[in-house]
């Protein structure tokens, strides 16, 4: 990476339907480092803008009120106007997306043109409560500051890698060739875990590595030597492991039957699968898995079970995919914070000599194993905004941008 004297810096963007989380990289000799975090809320009611540095001082705390400019692209002016004016002479070389889908054929980050952002609205049906607020995003920016390049980095691109029989269906070729196929999320999470693990324990570089990615939205990456092998997410972000409010994994017959016996629509089994069902569905209580921990609800009980139990089976079928298992990290929200999820995890998993440090575990880690465990167990935090910062100087400098 070229350094210049002032410095360059990279604007990363998360957007979702009425809020973006946004950070500011800063190159440092070789090396990415934060120096701002900030998010807009409230897109389309009440609008406010804060941000942040890195010992969490407050930089900015702004609120539009009724009759200001607050649609998505004011903010989004706004939002630039305000990072060039605290970047200390740093020039602003590109914004990085997470885009949550890519289809089967983005398997790297992508400079933004016209063309592109158009072929990705397209594989709207296939993310429908994510894509189109990344595109907004995109878009809005791509109005309020039109020189600015723009970089797409998905969340389905780790995978694409994967054997066939990893991201195939048994269903009708033609169906698949049409694009229903396991794509595989939080692609950008894992690939920060493939990297950060072998630094961490230069041993593992090429080992067979489960990585649980558990939080609100939940998943699990098989990873043999750096590369995804399998994942429980398909075709949705809906698939695989209960999470805090989905579904996961679930029989499609109950699909047909809810359709005829309960009338239910599609848009009546989006809302099911999506916001009434997991952790929130089966305990009745919360989606929060601290609120669950603490509850005195049996039914609450019953749902951290239910947890639990998903991820020691998908670890089973994981190392199954990848031939071994050398090692189990945890990440993102529950996986990086709650030692007790971790602990009833291990707890199933003894039978593969699966064993924590108990001071360990409640300390985070990074390693939480005891000594004698035959696996090594790890907790890593994951920093996908990182991950996108790097990959979008590296599509810069690529395409000869600065």
């Amino acid at each position: 990476m070229t350094t210049q004297s002032q410095g360059n810096a990279v604007l990363v963007v998360n957007a979702g339907s009425s809020s973006l989380k946004f950070s500011v990289f800063r190159e440092a000799g070789a090396e990415l480092a934060v120096a701002i975090n900030g998010q807009i809320s409230g897109i389309g009611t009440e609008p406010k803008f804060e941000a942040k540095d890195t010992a969490k001082r407050p930089l900015a705390d702004k609120a539009w009120g009724p009759g200001e400019p607050s649609d998505r692209t004011a903010l989004l002016r706004y939002l630039l106007d305000w990072v060039e004016d605290h970047l200390d002479g740093a020039k602003l070389l590109a914004a990085g997306h997470r885009v949550v889908h890519g289809g089967a054929r983005y398997s790297h980050p992508v400079l933004l043109t016209p063309a592109v952002i158009e072929e990705l609205n397209g594989l709207v049906p296939l993310a429908p409560l994510h894509q189109p607020h990344n595109l907004a995003a995109i878009r809005a920016l791509g109005e309020a500051h039109p020189e600015l390049p723009q970089v797409a980095c998905f969340d389905t691109a780790f995978h694409r890698g994967q054997p066939w029989q990893s991201q195939t269906f048994a269903l009708p070729r033609a169906m698949t060739e049409e694009g229903i196929r396991r794509y595989g999320f939080h692609g950008l999470s894992y690939e920060y875990i493939a990297r950060r693990l072998p630094e961490m324990a230069p041993e593992l570089a090429q080992a067979h590595v489960v990585v649980c990615h558990l939080g609100s939205g939940s998943s699990m990456c098989a990873i043999r030597a750096g590369k995804s092998v399998d994942s429980t997410m398909g075709f949705t972000a809906v698939d695989g492991l209960p999470m805090g409010t989905r579904t996961g994994r679930l029989d499609p017959g109950v699909l047909i039957y809810l359709m005829r016996a309960k009338g239910m629509g599609a848009d009546d089994l989006e809302k099911l699968l999506y916001n009434k069902s997991g952790l929130l569905g089966v305990s009745g209580v919360s989606n929060d898995m601290r609120v669950l921990l603490e509850s005195a609800d049996p039914h609450a009980a019953e749902a951290v079970e239910l947890f639990c139990h998903a991820v020691a089976k998908e670890t089973g079928s994981l190392a199954s995919s990848m031939g071994g298992l050398d090692a189990i990290v945890f990440t993102a929200g529950i996986g990086e914070r709650s030692a007790p999820v971790r602990a009833r995890v291990a707890e199933k998993l003894a039978w593969l000599g699966v064993k924590l440090d108990e001071a360990a575990n409640a300390a985070n880690g990074p390693k939480i194993s005891a000594a004698d465990s035959r696996i090594p167990v790890w907790v890593i935090p994951t920093d996908e905004e990182r991950m996108i910062a790097q990959h979008t100087m590296e599509v810069v400098d690529d395409a000869g941008l600065r």
